[in-house]
């Protein structure tokens, strides 16, 4: 396979070159196939977990969200969060 890179993308590299960030021109390939590989593996993990979520949805399994729902789930985290400090500090007294 052959590859074209445009000026700025090979004084990129020479850059990275000289700098010692990479030691070969093959090695930006590889390093950007490398992150385009994750990229493309988040993207899929996050189309899964869209799909999963619209068909929970589709069963009836979700939530409303409203300003009144989000308060009182900021005040049940406050609550519990001030429960397991004071079993914490009564543990260790």
């Amino acid at each position: 396979m052959e590859v074209t890179l445009t000026p700025d993308q090979q004084e990129f590299i020479r850059q990275a070159i000289a700098k010692g960030r990479l030691a070969r021109e093959e090695d930006a390939v590889q390093e950007g196939l490398a992150l385009w590989e994750e990229r493309e593996r988040q993207r899929s993990e996050f189309v899964n977990t869209l799909t999963e979520a619209k068909i929970s949805l589709a069963r009836g399994e979700g939530r409303t969200i409203t300003a009144e729902s989000v308060r009182e789930l900021a005040e049940e985290v406050h609550r519990r969060g001030l429960s397991r400090l004071a079993a914490e500090q009564k543990s260790s007294s």
